[in-house]
């Protein structure tokens, strides 16, 4: 079974055991002439599949109704995995989406890790510094690393605690997360899992 999640820039392939990218820009999905199960938040991408019988679209057996309209379809597969936790997906943006008794209750965006700093680094050279991930959130820092690190790692980190679930990390600083989220389980297939959980209970 190939799984492919299409984003703007590349298709993300998955194998069953190894991950590998394509770019947009050259690659001919009509060379694939086994069948692909896939997502995508490309749409010009998604129309031209459209027209390819071995590419299946993922979100046909979604019900989208449980979500809101504008959520992205990445958002929704990776909650398609699992029926009370948080999930954080620490990418460009930082998506926390909250289910609870496999009911999706809403979550919220934050800026990316990069973008805040850069946006730190923006308002002063002074305040150009990497972010301290093992910093002690209960006590108010007394130097400036620890002050810009204190005021984005605490938010984010009391909010998704006061939900009161299980906290499941995905994205490019999952990782950098986890020094934060001591308890929090790391999933870097999480979209894959999810596309594999859609199609057992429907395919």
């Amino acid at each position: 079974m190939l799984l492919c999640d299409i984003g703007n820039t590349s298709y993300h392939f998955y194998d069953g055991e190894n991950q590998y990218k394509k770019s947009v820009l050259d690659f001919d999905p009509t060379s694939l002439k086994e069948k692909i199960y896939f997502i995508s938040v490309n749409k010009a991408l998604e129309s031209l599949l459209l027209s390819l019988q071995n590419w299946i679209n993922l979100s046909n057996f979604i019900d989208r109704s449980r979500y809101y309209e504008s959520m992205g379809i990445d958002r929704v597969v990776a909650l398609e995995t699992t029926s009370n936790a948080v999930i954080v997906d620490a990418g460009s943006a930082i998506t926390v989406d909250v289910v609870r008794d496999g009911l999706f209750e809403g979550g919220f965006i934050y800026p990316g890790l990069k973008a805040m700093h850069e946006t730190y680094k923006r308002i002063s050279p002074a305040l150009n510094y990497e972010f301290n991930f093992d910093l002690d959130l209960e006590n108010l820092a007394k130097n400036s690393q620890d002050a810009i690190s204190y005021g984005v790692l605490k938010l984010l980190y009391s909010e998704v605690l006061s939900y009161e679930l299980p906290v499941i990390l995905t994205g490019g600083d999952a990782s950098s997360l986890k020094r934060v989220f001591l308890e929090a389980t790391v999933e870097d297939r999480l979209i894959f899992k999810g596309m594999q959980n859609i199609i057992e209970r429907e395919l």
